[in-house]
């Protein structure tokens, strides 16, 4: 068994703000890639918090992610925006990209804004949940390196291209739903990779369909393009692994084909002659302004009363309770408060290597 240590949730976050200044980033900028990160933890989303920090140190340390953040505006209408991150700090571009279609929203209804060369932004929802926490309706959407195979087909295409959605309610939370097109994504592999754990079958297969388990021989074998994780609803059609392939495409589109930016195997970094070059992600963030439709109120209880429908309809044999998108989150967020934040002897080592090698002091009593 893995040994697992709990740190303060503000211990670790003021360690987050601390490597991103340490590596370059301006410090407002290092705080909003932190309170990404950390929200994620919060959450109970282990995949994408203080997990993926060393994700980005790497990147930068290899010269393919900007520490400092320029953003172009390409093209701007009313309700409609196309931005170049020029490789930064994707929480930051992503946290630009929804504050300018939130804006849009509000004084039209709608805000869309698109992206091209965009980086890693962290948990998806965190983005159209800045728009419920106003008010308003969120959807973001990301592609990424490919990763995940289309259905009937063993060569990974898409990236795990998730899909996130926001709305205000009149409970304590805002429905959230934010997942994968794919079973699954890298983030878990690295999560059960540093725990020791393997996979189940039926989410990773090799290039003959064969199921892979064993999750750092998966992480070799993605670089490699030797494994790909199946759509939702797994392979073939019998299970309905089209509906997630084609969900996986539609943010493709979505995250492509209107910032003008690149797709599928582009999105490697990899140039053609094998050097590491950035990644090139494309992303979509619209903003719907509820109260352009009807009062907000009105619209937060009807969705409440959507969510409790669901709570209160009957159960599984067996089943105590039937959630909602968002709701195991929001109940997270405290228990995390009060437990701390996991951290397991090999996120333990990777967060000492950061700390000495960016000269970080004040944390040898813990990390």
């Amino acid at each position: 068994m893995t040994e697992i240590t709990y740190f303060p949730v503000d211990l670790v976050h003021q360690f987050m703000i601390a490597v991103f200044e340490a590596l370059g980033t301006p410090p407002n900028e290092a705080r909003v890639c932190a309170d990404v990160l950390i929200t994620s933890d919060l959450r109970g989303i282990e995949s994408h918090g203080v997990g993926r920090l060393k994700y980005y140190y790497d990147r930068i340390e290899a010269g393919v992610q900007s520490v400092e953040t320029v953003i172009e505006v390409v093209k701007e209408t009313e309700t409609t925006a196309v931005l170049d991150g020029h490789d930064g700090m994707g929480h930051v571009i992503a946290y630009r990209a929804m504050r300018l279609a939130m804006d849009k929203a509000r004084q039209y209804g709608l805000g869309a804004v698109t992206v091209r060369n965009g980086t890693h932004f962290g948990i998806a929802a965190y983005y159209p949940l800045m728009a419920a926490d106003e008010g308003m309706i969120g959807l973001c959407v990301t592609n990424a390196r490919p990763a995940q195979a289309p259905t009937f087909g063993t060569e990974p295409m898409l990236g795990t291209n998730p899909i996130a959605f926001a709305a205000p309610s009149d409970m304590d939370f805002a429905f959230c739903l934010d997942a994968a097109t794919s079973i699954s994504q890298r983030g878990k592999v690295e999560v059960a990779a540093r725990a020791g754990k393997p996979l189940p079958d039926g989410v990773i297969v090799d290039p003959e369909g064969q199921p892979l388990t064993d999750p750092e021989q998966i992480l070799a074998d993605l670089g490699q393009a030797a494994a790909a994780f199946l759509p939702l609803g797994g392979a073939g059609e019998e299970l309905g692994g089209y509906k997630g392939y084609g969900l996986a495409t539609i943010v493709e589109i979505l995250s492509a084909s209107l910032s003008g930016g690149v797709f599928m195997k582009d999105l490697l970094g990899f140039a053609p002659d094998g050097s590491r070059r950035p990644y090139m992600l494309g992303h979509f963030f619209l903003a719907i302004d509820v109260g352009h439709f009807i009062p907000l109120e009105t619209s937060k209880r009807i969705t409440g009363s959507i969510m409790r429908s669901l709570q209160a309809s009957r159960k599984a044999p067996g089943q105590e309770r039937i959630y909602v998108a968002g709701e195991k989150e929001h109940e997270m967020v405290e228990i995390v408060r009060q437990a701390g934040i996991p951290v397991n002897a090999n996120l333990r080592r990777e967060l000492q290597t950061m700390r000495d090698a960016l000269g970080i002091e004040g944390y040898e009593a813990y990390f």
